[in-house]
């Protein structure tokens, strides 16, 4: 375990991983391959401790948090064997809490986000009659201030048209549309290996919370907003 602070070593291998993505150098570079995992490692661990200040996550090691780096290439058409990123995630705990946080750490291309990535179809379906029937707490929470210093919108896929059962004229329909509801915000590489990365991480997450916090009442609550079993 370390102090949290990315080494520049961590992103010096993952240049490299790019560069040489295949089975023979990852193994000749098996060495560079431990450091950097015990460095992100300890990045993990001292997220998951400070988040634990502020939020109710799912108990779990760093190891657990991080993402494996070999790719499963199964059903892909890229069959590189790693990924060149580092990535990983952090679970809110019960069922009342919903919303989960993500890490991803790549020369370049570091970012952190939150929400929901593939909410299942009742899910989905309870989110879309909630923007339907009232928009107006959701659309405070984008146009607070700081949203808007940290993520500006909520990101994610969406369907082409209105889903089915929706109105195609409805004011809501942009966030309607949506299947994925998803906030984001980038790093630089200057910012990833300063000393205060994982706070900064910490308050990215921590403005999170507001969107969490209404998306975990509208699914842990009816149209009428009576709880669920």
């Amino acid at each position: 375990m370390n102090n949290g602070v990315i080494s520049k070593t961590t992103f010096q291998f993952l240049n490299k991983l790019k560069e040489n993505n295949y089975r023979e150098w990852f193994n000749e570079n098996k060495d560079n391959y431990e450091l950097a995992f015990q460095n992100i490692q300890g990045f993990a661990g001292v997220l998951i401790e400070k988040m634990g200040d502020y939020d109710q996550i799912v108990p779990m090691s760093p190891k657990q948090s991080l993402h494996r780096i070999y790719r499963d290439t199964r059903f892909s058409k890229d069959k590189t064997p790693y990924k060149n990123h580092w990535g990983g995630g952090l679970k809110r705990d019960t069922k009342w809490l919903r919303g989960g946080y993500y890490y991803h750490i790549q020369p370049g291309g570091s970012f952190v986000a939150g929400g929901f990535w593939g909410p299942n179809s009742a899910d989905l379906l309870r989110i879309r009659r909630e923007f339907e029937a009232n928009d107006q707490e959701i659309r405070a929470i984008i146009a607070d201030p700081v949203f808007q210093e940290y993520f500006g919108e909520i990101e994610g896929a969406g369907v082409k048209t209105a889903p089915r059962g929706f109105a195609k004229d409805h004011p809501s329909l942009d966030l309607i549309r949506k299947k994925q509801f998803v906030v984001r915000r980038s790093f630089t590489d200057k910012q990833v290996l300063a000393p205060d990365f994982t706070d900064e991480v910490v308050k990215t997450f921590q403005a999170m919370r507001p969107y969490f916090n209404f998306m975990s009442d509208v699914l842990t609550t009816d149209l009428n907003g009576v709880p669920l079993e």
